[in-house]
């Protein structure tokens, strides 16, 4: 990955609803949100104040023995802790009690009371510590979804994966660093599910993935007290550079009719490219029936159909016609 070729993600202060609707969110690109009022969360939020209030409430959390997690291999192991012991092994870099080893990385991803059933809201399940923080209300209240509550050790990696609703990662202790992605560079980051397999970002396999080089990634360095938008289908990998605690608030930019129902942790694809996906398999299938050559050759039509009826043909998109990896 050419450091030439990175862009800054824009910076924006003094942000309103308006400025946001017309501005920001019209353009379907990340920005950072500086100077918005979050409330005294940055103030407060120390470990020992977070491991207060939250108390002895038992959280399920990722363990890691490195920084860089790997959700397509698993690297890591769930574990239950209390919320006040969890954060104080998060806070600290070697550990005297630990699951793996003494440097082991932590990450907590809150969830509903109970998963199946209920989202993730900081207001329900860690109400004391919602009082601090002030949520900036950018979207319509109806189309609020879930608030996730999320800590980290530092040098966490959240591997890169995209989300299918609009979102702001709202930071609150500790600096960060995200690169993000155009989703029309799908393509070119050897995708398992919503998950991309180059974990190393900055050093990455090109034995593996070649094209990862031509990857044109989006990268910001966030501070307490900043906002960062993230656009539905944007991918995004996530390093705490420091123990971090966020609060990142999703809602449903399209009509909800779009999103399944029974979706608790909302990171199910829409129902109709989930119904999409599905036919593709099938079709796959069916292509296997067929001797290689033939194979090929009617696979070659339906990626040509795709892309003559779905893909954007505007002068900023990088369709090239019908060719496939560039035949």
């Amino acid at each position: 990955m050419s450091e030439n070729a990175k862009k800054q993600v824009r910076v924006y202060h003094g942000v309103t609803k308006s400025i946001f609707d017309t501005e920001i969110s019209a353009k379907r690109e990340p920005a950072i949100l500086r100077g918005l009022d979050i409330g005294s969360a940055c103030s407060k939020w120390s470990p020992e104040y977070l491991a207060q209030c939250g108390g002895e409430k038992t959280v399920k959390i990722h363990v890691c023995p490195t920084g860089r997690m790997d959700f397509i291999h698993k690297n890591f192991v769930y574990k239950t802790l209390p919320f006040n012991q969890f954060v104080e092994r998060a806070s600290e870099d070697v550990h005297g009690e630990y699951f793996i080893c003494p440097e082991e990385k932590y990450y907590l991803r809150s969830i509903g009371d109970d998963p199946r059933k209920d989202i993730s809201d900081i207001a329900v399940q860690f109400p004391k510590l919602a009082q601090d923080i002030k949520i900036p209300k950018l979207y319509p209240e109806d189309r609020f979804f879930s608030s996730v509550f999320r800590i980290s050790s530092s040098n966490g990696q959240l591997w890169t994966h995209y989300d299918i609703m609009d979102n702001l990662l709202i930071q609150v202790i500790g600096r960060k660093r995200v690169v993000l992605y155009s989703p029309r560079e799908a393509t070119k980051l050897y995708l398992n599910g919503d998950k991309s397999e180059v974990l190393d970002i900055d050093n990455p396999d090109l034995s593996r993935f070649p094209k990862f080089t031509e990857v044109v990634p989006y990268e910001c360095f966030m501070e307490p007290g900043d906002v960062l938008f993230i656009p539905a289908m944007w991918f995004h990998n996530v390093i705490s550079l420091e123990f971090g605690v966020a609060v990142n608030v999703f809602w449903r930019h399209l009509d909800p009719c779009y999103y399944d129902s029974k979706d608790t942790y909302g990171n199910k694809d829409l129902v109709p490219a989930s119904r999409a996906m599905q036919i593709m398999d099938r079709a796959i299938k069916a292509l296997e029936e067929l001797p290689e050559e033939y194979r090929d050759f009617y696979a070659r039509r339906i990626v040509c159909k795709v892309k003559e009826k779905c893909y954007r043909h505007d002068r900023n998109s990088s369709y090239t016609g019908c060719s496939i990896n560039g035949e």
